[in-house]
């Protein structure tokens, strides 16, 4: 884990709540974490979790009608909870940026990539077209792109997925932010090409100490990048702490669920079938109680319903939230 320093970002207390017909979803409650430049936090959870709401919100992309609390939502001394629309688009893509899930969804089908490349360059610095072009040639051959200069006039539907989603990292970095979100940024392309692109992004974060977020329901992903682990179950952390912590000795039983359904290079036998979690995620409208893994997990105790502690094991930075003791039965967890 990386030594500990002053957050970039701290958000205590996230709540999102969404207006619906049969009342109100309450899509996130009560996350808390910190961030400090150079590290990467990597949000795992199964899909309708909250990590994309969660980093919506970061950036303050969501949509008007879902309502967004905080204790504390600050980002090097911004507070984003009363960043006003100009202040906001001051931050996003200077010195905050995104890179979304679908790249052909995310880049506008009627420009170049060239134009699209500089216009947050442009918008955020006194720099002229020839040396915002230039940057972008910079980093599309940073970002392994060849025949860079020729790939500006082109537009994304004339790029493979692969290519397109480098042109979103290498937008991302055009005005040198100090904090990447990456939101599932390799689900849409094949095995090879996801780890091309998640070593790519690993690789540019150190290499401008950027502090990253990253998005994911790959637990093997995870492993590999992250300096922590955040895991998110129906809108709630339900474990958090440095990512040796959290593989080395998973707590709560969800944790250790998901792990359970990854097969372990050496270990899991071919043709042997690997971990479930049986049943479904309960609905988080109306009125929310109690551990809402209950209802799935095998440990289940009455104690459940009621209000669920905080516990932290030996080092106050891996923290879980379950009405058991550290030492509770616990199966042998490789990842």
């Amino acid at each position: 884990m990386t030594e500990t320093r002053d957050p970039i970002l701290s958000v205590r207390n996230l709540t999102l709540d969404i207006p619906v017909g049969g009342g109100t979803l309450h899509a996130v409650r009560g996350i808390d974490f910190d961030l400090a430049r150079g590290e990467t936090l990597c949000i795992v959870g199964e899909s309708g979790s909250g990590k994309s709401l969660t980093s919506l919100a970061i950036m303050g992309l969501l949509a008007p009608r879902i309502e967004r609390r905080a204790d504390r939502l600050e980002f090097d001394g911004v507070d984003l909870l009363k960043a006003g629309p100009r202040k906001m688009r001051s931050l996003r893509g200077n010195r905050m940026s995104m890179i979304f899930q679908e790249p052909m969804t995310s880049l506008n089908p009627a420009y170049t990539i060239g134009d699209q490349l500089t216009e947050a360059l442009l918008l955020h610095r006194n720099v002229g077209k020839k040396a915002a072009r230039d940057r972008a040639v910079e980093l599309l051959e940073k970002v392994g792109i060849t025949a860079a200069a020729s790939r500006l006039g082109q537009f994304p539907h004339q790029l493979s997925g692969g290519l397109r989603q480098r042109v979103m990292i290498a937008m991302a970095l055009m005005c040198e932010p100090e904090l990447i979100i990456a939101d599932e940024p390799t689900t849409a392309l094949d095995v090879t090409i996801q780890a091309q692109i998640l070593r790519l992004l690993v690789d540019l974060q150190r290499e401008m100490n950027v502090a990253m977020i990253l998005i994911t329901h790959d637990l093997g992903v995870v492993a590999r990048v992250a300096d922590k682990v955040a895991v998110m179950y129906a809108g709630e952390l339900v474990e958090t702490g440095p990512a040796g912590a959290v593989f080395g000795q998973p707590t709560h039983p969800y944790t250790r669920g998901l792990l359970r359904c990854i097969p372990v290079p050496g270990k899991t036998e071919r043709g042997a079938e690997l971990g479930t979690i049986p049943g479904i995620v309960p609905s988080l409208v109306g009125d929310v109680s109690g551990c809402p893994f209950r209802t799935r997990c095998e440990e289940a105790v009455a104690a459940c319903r009621g209000a669920i502690p905080l516990r932290h094991r030996s080092d106050d930075a891996h923290a879980f939230r379950c009405v058991h003791e550290t030492g509770m039965a616990t199966a042998e967890v490789s990842a």
